[in-house]
């Protein structure tokens, strides 16, 4: 029987969610959650590489997100495989994350904000973050939605909180003061990913990044997303 998790994140990409949640995901592993990710794509078009072959991209991503999780302290990674690029918003798709979260039941669900204007987002994250919205509600919800998972013995599970990082008008912040190193590290673990932006860059950006959304709080860095409690 698979054991429940307290945090279920659903990234579009390999390195998506060690962006937007790795500083949160540490604190909430060293707090003794279990946090499990789902990745939705291969990852199998990020490269500027023009000699690099999807399939051993998609390989190499996995690794690297694989070993940025164990970093992190993340339970398990499940890998969905879809093409990079190529998600849709179908009933198989969100299909998938219903069987997921009823199987992992957990209480809270971390995801990209899919409602960012403009060109800012991926596709693939715009679909994923709708997708996962949907697949909480109300389908994992409702008996009657895939019936057939009922047969599979995967009963409805209420979700009881969604965070989405990303967010234009973040409500809800955390505390990273103390993992932003680790969240760091498991960034450099996708070196297909950050080759072209040398580690002190990258750990510059993102401090000031992380200072900006700590503004207000009684703490240096923070991570920032838009809470929905159901």
């Amino acid at each position: 029987m698979t054991e429940t998790a307290h945090v279920m994140v659903v990234t579009p990409h390999p390195d998506d969610a060690e962006f937007g949640v790795a500083g949160t995901v540490a604190r909430w592993t060293s707090e003794g959650k279990d946090v499990i990710y789902v990745v939705c794509t291969n990852g199998d078009k990020g490269t500027s590489d023009p000699n690099m072959k999807p399939d051993e991209l998609a390989r190499i991503r996995e690794r690297e997100q694989l070993a940025a999780a164990k970093l992190l302290g993340v339970r398990e990674v499940i890998f969905l495989r879809h093409p990079d690029q190529a998600l849709e918003d179908t009933p198989e798709f969100r299909k998938e994350l219903v069987r997921l979260i009823r199987m992992y039941k957990p209480e809270t669900v971390v995801t990209v904000d899919p409602y960012r204007r403009y060109i800012w987002w991926h596709r693939d994250h715009r679909i994923t973050g709708r997708v996962t919205l949907d697949a909480i509600f109300p389908y994992a919800r409702d008996f009657l939605s895939y019936p057939d998972l009922l047969e599979e013995g995967l009963q409805p599970h209420k979700v009881k909180e969604v965070l989405l990082w990303g967010a234009e008008q973040p409500n809800y912040r955390t505390d990273i003061t103390d993992t932003f190193d680790i969240k760091i590290a498991a960034l450099r673990c996708h070196k297909s990913q950050i080759s072209d932006n040398p580690s002190a860059r990258l750990e510059e950006w993102l401090r000031e990044r992380h200072k900006m959304l700590a503004q207000g709080e009684d703490y240096e860095l923070a991570e920032a997303f838009y809470q929905v409690e159901i």
